[in-house]
């Protein structure tokens, strides 16, 4: 029995969390400061460049398939959670995935401007980073603060009732 196109994607959007342990976020965040800090460090290298590319892969996985999915969300889940205590609560994955379409922005942003006008990379990747930071030393996400202003300011949607 084969399952139609639509079948299959229900059933793998269906298994993605909805929700995350917060502590893997912010762990996410602490790697990804150390990353974009070697960036700005070796922005005028190949180096500099790859770091950026590697961590653009890493936010495109985020973004599209999850923070879970993601190749920290994988390290975290495979050994700094196993020797932590169950989180006090679960978050919302929704405004996290916006977090990383945002960085994603940047970081490409900053390996265009890397290879095309420099201070331009250097100035996307410095607010990347100033996120990042935010986010691993006081658990403040700043996409997912902007996720949670334009939901607010989104337009009720009419109810459904007849």
């Amino acid at each position: 029995m084969t399952q139609s196109l639509t079948e299959r994607a229900s059933s793998w959007s269906a298994a993605r969390p909805t929700e995350v342990d917060p502590r893997g976020p912010r762990f996410a965040a602490a790697l990804t400061t150390v990353v974009l800090a070697l960036v700005l460090v070796l922005a005028s290298t190949w180096v500099g460049l790859a770091f950026l590319a590697i961590q653009v892969v890493v936010f495109a996985i985020g973004a599209f398939a999850g923070p879970a999915a993601s190749p920290y969300g994988r390290i975290y889940r495979r050994f700094v959670r196993p020797r932590l205590g169950p989180p006090a609560e679960l978050e919302d994955v929704r405004p996290l995935q916006f977090a990383q379409q945002v960085g994603l922005g940047f970081s490409v942003v900053g390996v265009v401007g890397l290879l095309l006008l420099p201070v331009l990379g250097i100035v996307a990747v410095a607010f990347a980073l100033a996120a990042a930071f935010l986010n691993a030393a006081f658990g403040l996400c700043l996409g997912c603060e902007a996720y949670l202003l334009l939901r607010r300011a989104r337009p009720a949607r009419p109810s459904s009732t007849h």
